[in-house]
């Protein structure tokens, strides 16, 4: 390898580690890994394992081969999470217990006196030839193996897998140590989104209905909004912050008296009148945000009962003047209250809900919040199924 060449590898690794760096998404982080360690290489396929505990989570694969062949969706199909006991027997595993790099030259005549096994499952399943093999540790900045990077068939010549380089070993293993310690701020940083996510749950629960079912349409309807937002071309910032900001629609009902809030019927004039304020009360207790989340949050509390057609409240404004999160929210709310069951009501099934939907696409609901919603449908469904009373 020549100086010059070299030299544009040095500048690439710094340029990847500045990526990894700056890259918070966990998802996003893990396949930009392995796609730049399997461009150093050329490998046609790669995939990534997370340690935890005592196992090995699969986490991401990418595979040229089936993609081309068969599609991203059956390369996607050809890869579920698993995981994978950290001992001498299987290869991921004995990179995790021994810290030691495997390349791996033919997978299908590896030594018999060897203590780890290559097994061809996955090959006969999707009609794939595993050849070469490179399986590196990674390591963090204190010297823990946070998991394991696989890398398969480095490509020459036309498409034939050949064996990796042993240069390229000392380049993956440097690669990998930054993607561990990037791993590691990326894990750290969901915790605390989590955190931060549960602490508004819990904020909302206690603020609305009080019930055991509240948590529950509360995360639903949270996930309905990113799902829309998401839908509607928005980036992961603002489909994030309307997934945190949307549970606190209702905040304002903390300042409903309980004869209202609980009552198992339908509520009286005087009643409702006393409901709609809660919106107005969700302002009050927002106002003056000090955070794109609280202030989102705020927007969302004082429109989401707002109608496409002005017929809402708290005033009675229509179309494009209502807030987009709140014309988001205002579907994924009906949606859920439609779709569960309430002390004064069974749910509703869901060809009636849908039908509602569509009957009220351009009065109550915005259009393109309708029509985006169709469209994912069988995703909100998924998420309706996981949080289900």
């Amino acid at each position: 390898m020549t100086m010059e060449q070299l030299e544009k590898q040095f500048n690439k690794l710094i340029e990847i580690g500045i990526s990894l760096t700056s890259e918070h998404n966990l998802e996003k982080l893990l396949s930009t890994i392995v796609s730049e360690a399997r461009a150093f290489t050329c490998a046609d396929a790669g995939s990534l394992y997370i340690k935890e505990g005592d196992e090995l989570v699969f986490m991401i694969s990418q595979n040229d081969t089936i993609r081309n062949r068969d599609g991203a969706d059956e390369e996607k199909k050809a890869y579920k999470k698993f995981t994978l006991p950290i001992n001498k027997k299987n290869l991921a595993g004995y990179v995790a217990f021994t810290g030691q790099i495997l390349n791996i030259p033919d997978a299908y005549n590896i030594p018999e006196d060897v203590e780890y096994s290559h097994k061809k499952t996955f090959d006969k399943q999707y009609n794939y030839k595993t050849v070469s093999m490179l399986m590196i540790p990674m390591t963090d900045n204190e010297g823990e193996i946070t998991g394991v990077l696989q890398l398969i068939n480095s490509l020459q010549n036309h498409g034939q897998a050949v064996p990796f380089k042993k240069e390229q070993e000392q380049i993956i293993l440097s690669m990998a140590s930054q993607a561990a310690v990037a791993i590691n701020n990326a894990k750290l940083t969901e915790d605390i989104k989590k955190a931060h996510y549960n602490t508004i749950i819990r904020l909302a629960v206690a603020a609305e209905y009080k019930d055991e079912d509240t948590a529950l349409h509360i995360k639903r309807m949270s996930e309905y909004s990113a799902i829309i937002a998401k839908g509607m071309g928005f980036d992961d910032k603002y489909v994030e912050n309307i997934r945190f900001a949307s549970p606190m629609h209702d905040i304002g009902k903390i300042g409903i008296p309980d004869r209202i809030l609980l009552k198992p019927a339908k509520l009286d004039k005087e009643e409702w009148q006393v409901m709609m304020s809660h919106t107005t009360i969700g302002g009050d207790i927002l106002k003056n945000p000090d955070s794109d989340i609280i202030a989102l949050s705020r927007t969302i509390a004082l429109s989401h009962h707002e109608k496409f057609n002005g017929k809402g409240y708290p005033f009675g404004i229509q179309g494009d003047d209502i807030p987009l999160e709140g014309r988001i929210v205002a579907l994924a709310d009906v949606f859920d209250a439609l779709s569960s069951r309430r002390p004064y009501k069974e749910p509703w099934p869901l060809e009636k809900i849908t039908n509602l939907i569509s009957e009220e696409r351009g009065e109550q609901f915005d259009p393109t919040v309708v029509d985006v919603f169709q469209e994912n449908f069988e995703e909100i469904l998924k998420v309706r199924d996981e949080f289900i009373e």
